[in-house]
């Protein structure tokens, strides 16, 4: 596609599934007769990313684009990534099993447990064995990130080949459908999907719609039903782009990881799935005997970075930070829904930049030759942000926080009202604020070491300090003005050979040989100790 050499590999997990996946090794302007790329001792060496995507859906969402320059695994192989695409069990790529037939009950009897005991570990670890790396770049749309949470929260040996885990559109514990009557059905009740779809694969006669009807009909059924269930618009992907992906949008599934997605908007939980639930009187049902384990997901070691829409209805970035662990990081794009981070027309210009400083950041900056990792660009930085999340009351995960305590009902979408968001009323608020003319904005909050002082101090551009018990808090106030200029000069005397400087480093923070020093950032009032051990960040990374 579009003149990429591509390989199909197929990895057969623990018990016994044949999953397919997809590399995209080579750019454009390679030879791939006669270059190798990571293959051991004379092949090129190349930084991993893999990609999983989200539910009902196959490795094909990714590429399924009208212009190159928007298909983010053709970014990453001509940015000088091994890219490799993942599939779930089930799927068009991996319908086949050593054991059983696909014709089985038995064969779809898995949910997202198996995905993240079985699917992604064991992919992970095919990838590194044949490129012969000691870890990878994980990037995953949707579904794919909800895999990856519970997969590293429940493998922690995982966590040191998983360098960083980016995470578009990502799902953990959603809220529910817009539509009030579906939404109270599948909540009241998640295993009547069993009754509806039985208990093999999900809307199977799907592929059969879709090569009888027209394909602008079909486009306009598949945006009635995402209007109908999540109060998605897609006015952010061009008819052309629908045209082209939307018959990519549908893959094979199981009934029962739809169910496991239901039990988790249910019990408003990010947990394993219930087996237990469809005996609703038996005294295991009860929870006071009889408790489903939730992923653990606060265990994660890996960097997280967070890339979600402010007009998604699927996602409250508050209760996700609050089961991540504190070094997550997150960014909004204000007006993108769910799908737009496979398929708008701009997500070249919004998302791709985000993902790229990232990988720059977090992978290409972390150990540089002859330096130890602490001392080193990436990990000075990384040991910067980590300890300005340490010292705080759980208001929150991350260090890159909602301005406001958890009580205020201030969500992305939502505007001024006490009222909790949800989907249709997030999406209207975005299509208000998009007619007239205002541009959402999103302060991020940091946590310092410091004791909290005897009264809030004050600054000269319009932050103001808040105390929460023992620590102190820097509010940057939002505005609609741009942001300064960084400085993103590569070359530092005082970092040794192959440094690389981050393209989004904190206003204010400048690399030395041994430890970085910070300037023109305001600090709290002393309360005790010394002052070099007090320091407040006025920037995110990203």
């Amino acid at each position: 596609m579009y003149g990429y050499y591509a390989e199909e590999h197929v990895v057969q997990t623990v018990d016994g599934y044949l999953l397919g996946v997809h590399r995209l090794p080579y750019k454009k302007s390679e030879d791939h007769h006669n270059t190798r790329v990571n293959a051991g001792q004379g092949s090129v060496i190349k930084p991993v990313v893999y990609l999983h995507h989200g539910l009902l859906m196959n490795s094909e969402v990714w590429v399924c684009l009208t212009e190159e320059e928007r298909c983010l695994p053709f970014a990453l192989v001509n940015r000088g990534y091994d890219v490799w695409l993942g599939n779930n069990r089930g799927n068009k790529y991996s319908k086949k099993s050593t054991r059983l037939s696909p014709t089985s009950t038995e064969f779809w009897n898995f949910s997202m447990d198996q995905f993240a005991f079985h699917d992604i570990p064991d992919t992970i670890h095919y990838v590194l064995d044949t490129t012969s790396q000691p870890s990878l770049s994980y990037i995953g749309f949707s579904q794919g990130t909800a895999q990856a949470f519970a997969t590293l929260s429940i493998h922690p040996n995982l966590n040191e080949k998983v360098n960083l885990f980016i995470a578009l559109a990502p799902a953990m514990s959603p809220a529910g459908l817009s539509n009030g009557i579906v939404d109270a059905l599948v909540k009241t009740s998640p295993d009547v999907l069993f009754l509806a779809f039985g208990r093999r694969s999900i809307l199977s006669s799907a592929t059969m719609w879709q090569s009888i009807l027209y394909p602008p009909i079909f486009v306009r059924l598949i945006d009635m039903g995402l209007s109908f269930l999540f109060a998605w618009d897609g006015r952010n992907i061009t008819l052309a782009q629908k045209l082209a992906a939307y018959p990519h949008l549908y893959s094979f599934t199981s009934t029962k990881s739809v169910v496991h997605w239901f039990q988790i908007i249910r019990n408003k939980s990010f947990q394993m799935y219930d087996d237990d639930a469809s005996n609703a009187f038996s005294i295991g049902a009860s929870n006071r005997y009889y408790k489903v384990a939730k992923f653990p997901t606060r265990n994660i070691k890996t960097p997280v970075v967070l890339l979600y829409g402010g007009s998604d209805s699927l996602i409250d970035i508050r209760v996700m930070l609050k089961e991540l662990p504190r070094h997550t990081t997150a960014k909004e794009i204000p007006h993108f829904e769910h799908l737009d981070f496979l398929w708008a027309q701009d997500v070249s210009q919004l998302v791709f930049p985000h993902v790229f400083d990232a990988l720059a950041y977090y992978t290409n900056a972390r150990a540089l030759p002859g330096t130890k990792e602490d001392e080193s660009p990436g990990g000075m930085l990384l040991k910067l942000a980590n300890n300005a999340g340490r010292g705080h009351g759980r208001g929150g995960s991350g260090n890159l926080l909602w301005s406001g305590s958890d009580e205020e009902k201030n969500y992305s979408d939502y505007d001024g009202s006490s009222e909790p968001a949800t989907p249709v009323t997030r999406a209207q608020a975005q299509y208000d604020r998009q007619r007239q003319g205002r541009s959402p904005t999103m302060a991020f909050q940091y946590r310092s070491l410091v004791t909290a002082p005897s009264a809030p101090p004050t600054t000269s551009n319009g932050t103001a300090s808040s105390h929460h018990g023992t620590g102190t808090e820097q509010v940057d106030v939002a505005d609609d003005s741009p942001p300064e200029a960084i400085n993103r000069t590569s070359s530092l005397s005082s970092m040794g050979e192959g440094g690389v400087m981050p393209k989004f480093l904190p206003k204010g923070i400048s690399l030395g040989a041994s430890k970085p020093s910070v300037s023109g950032l305001s600090r709290p009032q002393e309360a005790s100790g010394s002052g070099d051990d007090k320091i407040t960040i006025e920037r995110p990374f990203i």
